[in-house]
């Protein structure tokens, strides 16, 4: 590898290309230099590998031990060759023998190959991991590379790195297509024996709260908090906001001038509803509001069973109250956490 300034800037190309350091990759390579010296030279694992990047020089010395008479060829040299390399060395003493990375043969040179492959995919595992870390928990935008024709699921890229969509993480809107930009939520990373995961969805409730976070400023900045999120993904969503100051109406900043806040957000969630109510730590306010849009004439909690309630509304808002297959109702109770018995005015008067 002597004057190698190809290998260097092989693996400048390797950074550039695929962000793994070329310190990372050399560190590789020196250790598949010496596994090829083990195998080559009866286990002999005493090598010094010296590397100028500027000079692109790479040089490799195997040490042996000067002898009388050589009984190993991997770890001994004899006393004549050995002057022949450094004319004051005697008996005992051990001499650096340049390699000639030819002399490794075809056997050592795979142990290399192989071994800076994995070194690569080792460096792309870790950079994939790194990339999805940071993005824990947060919302990201996606391009869609391939959709399964059968299963409808679909392989994303996100920054330098591959994630899977399962279909049953998609909207029942989605139509989802090669080439397509979409925001997904990434709920968790984990290490996997194929190396790292991200387990992304569209469906997740926290892709809301994230997408109003980046939407309404008021929220970015703290000054309205979303204290829930119930989602029922692809039809409706509540979410329940406070403001901490008086003079921020914490409902009109989450919908935005003419609605276009809360419009940009239903609108990249292909037209789910969202109802914004305002939290209350008082249990009969909040689930009242919950209970939007119908209107609620009292709230009920019932002393003996705890996080129970009855909820009266007027007679004809009963189904608007229940909603489309109980889907009001029960969004209601998984924002509040309370069990919700809805009953119209005329069954308790």
């Amino acid at each position: 590898m002597k004057n190698n300034k190809e290998l260097f800037e092989a693996l400048s190309l390797l950074e550039i290309e695929r962000g793994i350091s070329a310190d990372f990759m050399l560190d590789k390579i020196k250790k598949a230099i010496v596994t090829a010296c083990k195998n080559s030279y009866n286990g002999n694992d005493d090598v010094l590998i010296d590397i100028d990047e500027d000079k692109g020089k790479f040089e490799v010395y195997l040490r042996k031990t000067v002898v009388e008479t050589v009984s190993d060829f991997g770890r001994e040299i004899s006393l004549a060759d050995a002057r022949a390399i450094d004319p004051g060395t005697d008996i005992g003493e051990q001499v650096s023998i340049k390699l000639d990375t030819k002399e490794f043969g075809r056997i050592a040179a795979q142990t290399a190959r192989n071994i800076i492959r994995q070194g690569i995919r080792d460096g792309e595992r870790g950079l994939m991991l790194q990339e999805f870390e940071s993005k824990r928990q947060e919302l990201v935008t996606a391009i869609v590379e391939k959709v399964d024709p059968r299963s409808g699921s679909a392989t994303l890229k996100i920054g330098k790195s591959e994630a899977f969509l399962p279909k049953n993480e998609q909207l029942s809107s989605d139509d989802l297509k090669e080439g397509d930009h979409i925001k997904v939520y990434i709920a968790d990373v984990k290490e996997g024996d194929k190396g790292p995961w991200a387990f992304i969805s569209r469906t997740h409730p926290d892709m809301v709260r994230r997408m109003f976070e980046k939407e309404v400023p008021e929220i970015y900045d703290g000054t309205v908090e979303i204290k829930q999120v119930a989602r029922e993904a692809g039809a409706r969503t509540k979410l329940a906001v406070l403001s901490k100051d008086k003079n921020v109406d914490a409902i009109g900043a989450c919908i935005g001038p003419k609605g276009a806040r809360v419009n940009a957000i239903v609108e990249e969630l292909g037209g789910e509803k969202i109802d914004i109510i305002e939290y209350d730590e008082d249990s009969v306010k909040f689930i009242a509001a919950a209970l939007a849009p119908a209107e609620v004439l009292d709230v009920d909690i019932d002393p003996e069973v705890e996080n129970s309630c009855t909820a009266i509304v007027p007679n004809n808002q009963l189904s608007l109250a229940i909603g489309n297959k109980g889907q009001n109702a029960r969004l209601a109770a998984k924002l509040t956490g309370f069990k919700i018995d809805i009953k119209p005015e005329h069954e308790v008067n």
